[in-house]
């Protein structure tokens, strides 16, 4: 299953070149998964009632073209893997042109009051549900 996230990119993200800054990157794939996990059963805020989060171990990103001041962009965001303790995303972003810019693979750790841990079977099984 995908997820699917819109946003237009703004003065304040961009560098002195106009393009979208290389640090905003990572807070646009955050906003998106963050946006994601809000369409499942346990979103970001029934996690951390539960005092759980996801950690991110790894990121690999491969920019393929620039992201431009105004442009509306596209966050295609893909859970690949999920066991009891560790998870993978795949995240696509697509320019307003629907051209691929960027391509990105990340590992994450799920933990509870701030150390890794297994995830409750309950929210694990429900996660589950959407690894594509």
């Amino acid at each position: 299953m995908s997820f699917v996230y819109h946003r237009k990119i703004y003065g304040f993200d961009c560098d002195i070149y106009g393009h979208l800054n290389n640090a905003n990157y990572l807070k646009l794939l955050e906003e998106a998964r963050s946006e994601a996990l809000d369409e499942t059963a346990y979103s970001v805020a029934d996690l951390a009632e539960r005092n759980i989060g996801i950690f991110i171990l790894r990121f690999e990103i491969d920019y393929k073209k620039s992201l431009e001041l105004g442009d509306t962009v596209k966050v295609v965001s893909y859970v690949r893997k999920t066991g009891k303790l560790k998870g993978a995303w795949e995240q696509e972003i697509y320019n307003s042109k629907d051209e691929l810019c960027t391509m990105v693979k990340l590992n994450a750790v799920y933990v509870k009051n701030g150390v890794p841990a297994r995830l409750p079977v309950v929210i694990f099984e429900e996660y589950k549900k959407y690894v594509d």
